[in-house]
């Protein structure tokens, strides 16, 4: 049975004594909250409602600094271990248009998979990039595979024939966009489900924590890497090198 306990702190208050009196912790230094992967965090410092890490940590507005803690398991966890699919390639999924695309049909191929937002500060400059790689480096057995989803701050919530159009007009995208789907909680999609248990960031768990987050998965369908939602496709351009060299 989960239990649960909360705690108001003034925003005068030291958060890191009050996690540091708590003996289930973990630190989590991108950020600077010490958190324990089992444990739902919400924190306030007067910010206006933003699911800023969707399932595991929101900021909603108020006075104080509320921490509310939950003793349950983290939405990534709760499915990962019904996942038996060996590799990327065991999953069909549908694509912009609705038709199932099994991702066998890149066996061989390196591939990126990411989930795109239309209306996200990272939108432009992940889209360019990622664009640009594609470009670059298709002729070479390279694919992305774009997953779009609402689950962070509403910011993808067209339809899929909006979604296609703006990617494809204002972006050139031409690699494969999918179906809109779910990346954390009860109803994520089974290949998310996947590349989570496949590659956990130890940050609040295995769940995804914005848009954008991407996974670098090489010729076999394997999970080799992990990126945060603040990394630039840029900025992994040499592991994608090194796995089409390979």
């Amino acid at each position: 049975m989960a239990s649960s306990f909360s705690a108001s702190i003034a925003c005068n208050s030291s958060i890191a004594s009050f996690f540091n009196t708590n003996p289930v912790r973990s630190s989590f230094p991108s950020y600077g909250f010490p958190v324990q992967s089992r444990l739902w965090v919400q924190i306030a410092h007067g910010l206006r409602k933003s699911e800023l890490f969707g399932d595991a940590f929101s900021l909603k507005s108020m006075n104080a600094a509320r921490i509310r803690l939950e003793s349950v398991r983290a939405p990534g966890h709760a499915f990962a271990a019904a996942v038996t699919e060996k590799s990327v390639h065991d999953f069909t999924v549908k694509d912009i248009d609705g038709k199932e695309v099994p991702l066998s049909k890149y066996k061989g191929k390196v591939l990126l998979a990411v989930n795109v937002a239309s209306k996200c500060g990272l939108t432009t400059g992940n889209y360019t990039e990622l664009s640009h790689l594609y470009e670059k480096y298709k002729t070479q057995g390279f694919e992305i595979l774009a997953f779009p989803c609402n689950q962070f701050g509403g910011q993808e919530p067209g339809k899929n024939t909006e979604i296609k159009e703006f990617a494809c007009t204002r972006f050139k995208a031409e690699f494969p966009i999918f179906d809109k789907v779910d990346v954390n909680g009860p109803n994520t999609a089974p290949v998310y489900k996947f590349l989570k248990s496949s590659k956990g960031t130890g940050l609040f768990g295995d769940s995804i924590k914005w848009n954008f987050e991407k996974f670098l998965i090489d010729r076999d369908g394997k999970v080799v890497e992990r990126y945060l939602p603040t990394t630039s496709p840029f900025q992994i351009e040499k592991d994608i090198q090194k796995l089409l060299a390979a």
